[in-house]
């Protein structure tokens, strides 16, 4: 091999390898645009109203496409009670998990078996769970200061189905949330994880003690909005301190300081109340 041919391998190699950490960064990039790809503010183009023609595979955020969005408001008038609250059963357990700032929101996501919910005989297991602040369902007109969002999924057919607990501010604060305070602000404004020391035990978010809880089909309430999702709204409504509201919505980017999509039209359906 003379000296040109020496040369001209080690341009290429460089070349490649300039290359391909050009891919890394634009990689990189591009997954932290898709986190602020949708907002919130109805000001925005980028909000709740236009969700559905942002990307073809979110063309469901539309309401014209689905007739079965989340949240809505539920109203106890029109509500249909069922004295069968053995329909739903919880299974959890404790597993490692990790906290993460999606940008839009705070998630918890167990990585091991935290176990599973069953309503109606069919099992879902517990994958993650996540606040919006202020509360997405309304019950009778009225909106709550957080929402818990425990979402389950079946891996047969990945139907979900997501469990929710309403709260309002008050001296008392959530033992559940308080648990990942230092995670929290270590990702303020930050996308990322935070692996916890530890186990989480979902059964501290006392979501699976519900004694009476409404139940309806809807969709999942960020993008791409897919459906059927079965939603669990437990009927009783918990305490958080306003720090710890505070402390979510600080941690979130700007465009998700309030991450709560608006209240999608019932267009007919039924709405159970389960005890």
């Amino acid at each position: 091999m003379n000296k040109y041919n020496i040369i001209s391998t080690i341009f290429s190699c460089w070349l490649l390898l300039f290359l391909y950490q050009q891919a890394i960064c634009t990689t990189a990039q591009v997954s932290d645009e898709d986190e602020g790809e949708f907002e919130y503010s109805k000001k925005s183009p980028r909000g709740p109203e236009h969700w559905g023609s942002l990307r073809e595979e979110w063309a469901k955020c539309g309401n014209s496409t689905v007739r079965w969005q989340s949240p809505i408001d539920i109203v106890n008038s029109t509500v249909k009670a069922v004295s069968d609250g053995g329909q739903l059963m919880f299974n959890y357990k404790s597993a490692n998990a990790t906290v993460h700032n999606s940008g839009h929101d705070i998630e918890i996501e167990w990585i091991g078996d935290a176990g599973s919910a069953q309503f109606k005989g069919v099992n879902y297991s517990l994958v993650q769970c996540h606040w919006h602040s202020p509360a997405e369902h309304l019950i009778d007109g009225k909106r709550y200061d957080l929402e818990l969002h425990m979402v389950h999924v079946n891996s047969s057919d990945m139907a979900a189905l997501v469990v929710s607990q309403l709260y309002q501010i008050s001296d008392s604060p959530d033992p559940f949330l308080s648990q990942f305070k230092a995670q929290i602000k270590s990702l303020t404004k930050t996308v990322g994880d935070v692996p916890m020391a530890g186990v989480v035990d979902p059964r501290s978010a006392r979501t699976d003690t519900a004694i009476k809880y409404y139940n309806y089909l809807g969709s999942l309430t960020t993008p791409s909005c897919n459906g059927t999702v079965i939603w669990i709204v437990n009927e009783t409504i918990s305490t958080v301190a306003e720090k710890q509201v505070d402390l979510l919505s600080e941690a979130v980017f700007d465009y998700a300081e309030m991450n709560a999509r608006p209240v999608q039209p019932l267009n007919g359906r039924e709405i159970l109340l389960y005890h």
